[in-house]
């Protein structure tokens, strides 16, 4: 057991958060050379062998120089073994990045120097503050124009009403930036050597005098709480910066977090083996139609061979080959514990939101289904290929690609998406990855909310409205609404039922 919590407590599970083109691709690789994982690190702006980013791996991503699903990856620096996950910037992917946020112990949020605070930025931080998540804050981008660095830490602050405690000290500005000052170690790390008299170490102790008197100190106790961030200034681009992050998240980067569910909080320093699958990837090696789940390993020790309980069906579950990942390359996983995030190779049986355990029946809460924004009929250009339709529209709804509803006239299957980008995810992977032409049609609704309430008035609700009613993947009913005008109407007529915009997974699979 000692052995087991030694293990625990060297685990950092991260995220990276950020808005689009804030460089939090070309941090995270970064951060993966800085930590000695791969020889030449990528960037989403660079052309040619330089723009193939390891955590991109996605032929779209690649194409369009974006992050569109979550990569895992799994490196060891500083005695400390790192699980990286690297959410999607985009907001049309929002869903994905708040389920990964469910499986990390703290969030490096990277922050434009010259833009600020921006609108997603604000939608993530939102997110980590719901669930009291750390953050480090990385400025990016300091070898460029910028606003002024008291100015961002005070746009931080005001934004986010979050104590902000600068860690670093950028030395220099735009093209003259050449490293940075760790205040709490009182040392210079310089790409470019500078004499003393060099105007930019004058102006970096004047600045200094500013920071010491006018700003925070550090403050373990309140960075543990979510209520204050430390600031790092550099440049993912010329690698100014990133090893001081590294090291921060090595000094006081949090350990594995307790898990809360239906019953009870799970300690990640209990014996018992207990995880949480918060991912489902198909397709990863086209070659085998492979089908991963990730699953955060929330207390104990996993072992290679063990057979757990898969506490939805009720059912035996034996981990022949759990798997850890470096974006789409992967190795065998002989163990795994507490903050760990290994791949399970399963056929549809493990779906996002699942529990595994040693034996004891909970369930992990947290992790939600939210209502789309954009319905859309899919409308098949080959007849002959409608099974082949029915079977990827399942997997990659089960991977949370989109959400499927199939109304209960028969008519055609309706996805659901937050944003048009996520339709032309769905186009392109239909396309590549099963041979299925399709294309989207519009339908005459615009709402969808879950629906419940008592047995027999449900039932009735549903049989009174059946071209308005859809079943979703699980089975669960849904009434699809043509206005907001609509959905009011139809919820204050029916107000024994409970209509809603969020669905929390497990929860209303229990109740059918």
């Amino acid at each position: 057991m000692s052995d087991n919590l030694s293990e625990i407590a060297r685990r950092r599970t991260f995220a990276i958060i950020s808005h689009p083109d804030a460089g939090k691709t070309t941090l995270t690789e970064r951060l993966l050379r800085a930590g000695g994982a791969i020889q030449l690190a990528g960037n989403v702006r660079a052309k040619g062998e330089r723009r193939r980013t390891r955590s991109d791996w996605m032929g779209i991503e690649r194409d369009r120089g974006i992050s569109v699903v979550t990569s895992v990856m799994t490196f060891e620096y500083g005695g400390c073994i790192f699980n990286l996950l690297d959410t999607p910037g985009h907001e049309d992917f929002s869903e994905d990045t708040y389920r990964t946020l469910t499986a990390v112990d703290a969030a490096v949020m990277v922050i434009d120097a010259a833009k600020g605070i921006e609108a997603r930025t604000l939608k993530l931080f939102e997110i980590c503050r719901l669930r009291d998540i750390p953050i480090i804050t990385f400025v990016n981008k300091m070898d460029r124009e910028a606003q002024d660095p008291f100015a961002l830490l005070d746009e931080v602050s005001q934004s986010l009403a979050l104590d902000t405690a600068p860690a670093t000290w950028p030395i220099g500005r735009a093209a003259q930036f050449v490293g940075t000052y760790d205040l709490r170690a009182r040392a210079v790390h310089l790409d470019t050597p500078l004499e003393q008299s060099d105007p930019r170490m004058v102006a970096l102790g004047e600045e200094l005098e500013l920071v010491q008197a006018a700003l925070p100190e550090w403050d373990k106790d309140g960075f543990d709480a979510g209520h204050l961030t430390p600031v790092y200034f550099g440049s993912a681009m010329r690698e100014i910066g990133v090893t001081d992050l590294l090291d921060a998240l090595v000094s006081f980067g949090p350990p594995p977090r307790a898990q809360a569910t239906d019953t009870r909080v799970v300690q990640a320093d209990e014996p018992g083996m207990t995880a949480l699958i918060f991912k489902i990837q198909a397709n990863m090696d086209p070659n085998h139609r492979d089908r991963m789940a990730f699953a955060r390993v929330c207390s104990g020790r996993l072992t290679r061979g063990m057979r757990v309980r898969h506490v939805r069906t009720a059912k035996q579950f034996a981990l022949h080959t759990p798997q850890f990942f470096f974006a789409r390359d992967r190795q065998l996983a002989e163990e795994a514990f507490a903050g760990d995030v290994v791949g399970i190779p399963n056929h549809g049986t493990l779906r996002i939101g699942d529990t595994l355990t040693e034996g004891e029946d909970i369930r992990f809460t947290g992790v939600p289904h939210f209502a789309p924004e954009i319905l859309r009929r899919v409308r098949l250009d080959d007849a002959m290929k409608a099974k082949k339709l029915r079977q990827a529209l399942q997997e990659l709804a089960e991977e949370g690609v989109v959400q499927l509803f199939r109304p209960q006239d028969g008519a055609p299957p309706i996805v659901g998406v937050v944003g048009t980008l996520q339709l032309d995810v769905l186009q392109a992977r239909l396309s590549g990855e099963y041979g299925v032409a399709i294309g989207f049609e519009s339908t005459p609704f615009s709402l969808a909310r879950w629906v419940d309430g008592e047995k027999t008035k449900l039932a009735a609700f549903v049989s009174a409205n059946r071209t308005a009613m859809a079943d979703d993947l699980d089975g669960d009913p849904v009434f699809l609404a043509s206005s907001a005008f609509m959905m009011r109407r139809t919820v204050e007529m029916n107000l024994d039922l409970v209509f809603t915009d969020i669905k929390q997974i497990g929860v209303a699979q229990e109740k059918r």
